[in-house]
């Protein structure tokens, strides 16, 4: 009997057969798993993919620039012997051992002196006395898309929106508007209202109480006092990246009268702020303003050349 060639095995009735079949099978769905997963993870670099990562096209890694100063300047060895005796001429009647410990100055206290440092001087003479204040202020933004001198200009805004909420006044001496024209009544006695350290609303200037060129004009009932026209606070140029000034004259009952400028300017991420503050014995005498300015923004100036070096 002739044997048939290439019949095909009957599997159901060979059992090794069958097993060997099943381990094929499942070696072939084994791979085909494999060959899916492998496709998913590696999908995400294709269009379909692009949604998974949530950072993609998002500018990551191009975080703001830092800002130019990553330290500050040590406050109390920040200003000159020599300057420290011009602003506290009142110094030059203590004893020796007394000035000393006055240019010293008094460390303010921080908690970390890289990102907020201060000192101060107080001198007390027979005739007046003198305080100098410095602040200085690193500013680090924390958004990744703000730098730390934009964060810098956000701070300095604040703070001179502060004393000068409105647009600086122009030099002309016409009313805007007939509001804002004085009153004709000369014998219209009652005061002025005016902002502190501001020139009156006529904008004329002020006759000086004290008699010396600058001085302040009458008290108002607030305790403060107009200015004479052009020592108003206001916006300061050509120091630093910003500036302004502040001039306020406080009295109280019968005290004697205490004159404080404020000059406050920021150079990249930091913003240094200067007080500077004379109070005469006498209760007549109103300290100058002009001289006072002066002194203040001498000082500025020359930290914003420390701080450029």
């Amino acid at each position: 009997m002739r044997r048939r060639a290439n019949a095909p095995r009957d599997t159901a009735a060979d059992p090794a057969a069958a097993r060997a079949a099943a381990r094929r099978t499942g070696w072939a769905a084994a791979l085909a798993a494999g060959a899916v997963l492998l496709t998913g993870c590696t999908g995400g670099s294709g269009p379909d993919g692009a949604a998974q990562d949530s950072k993609a096209g998002d500018g990551a890694g191009q975080a703001a620039a830092p800002g130019r100063y990553r330290t500050l300047l040590e406050p109390c060895g920040s200003i000159s012997a020599a300057t420290l005796r011009e602003l506290l001429p009142s110094a030059a009647d203590l004893t020796d051992e007394q000035r000393e410990r006055v240019y010293q100055g008094t460390p303010a206290v921080t908690y970390d002196t890289d990102r907020r440092a201060g000192c101060s001087w107080k001198a007390d003479g027979p005739e007046a006395s003198h305080q100098l204040v410095l602040d200085f202020e690193r500013v680090v933004s924390y958004d990744p898309e703000v730098s730390d001198d934009e964060r810098a200009q956000q701070v300095y805004g604040d703070k001179e929106s502060a004393v000068l909420p409105a647009a600086p006044p122009t030099t002309s001496a016409k009313p805007s508007s007939p509001e804002d024209a004085p009153s004709e009544s000369p014998a219209d006695p009652s005061p002025t209202s005016e902002t502190p350290g501001t020139a009156g609303s006529g904008g004329a200037p002020q006759p000086s109480a004290s008699g010396k060129p600058g001085g302040s004009g009458p008290l108002d009932p607030s305790g403060s006092a107009a200015t004479t026209e052009g020592l108003e606070p206001r916006v300061l140029t050509g120091l630093g990246d910003a500036a302004f000034l502040d001039d306020v004259l406080d009295r109280a009952g019968s005290t004697a009268q205490r004159r404080t400028v404020s000059v406050v300017f920021r150079t990249s991420n930091v913003i240094v702020t200067i007080r500077y503050a004379e109070q005469p014995a006498s209760i007549t005498e109103v300290p100058d303003s002009a001289e006072l300015q002066d002194k203040a923004q001498g000082l500025a100036r020359g930290l914003a050349d420390r701080f450029d070096e």
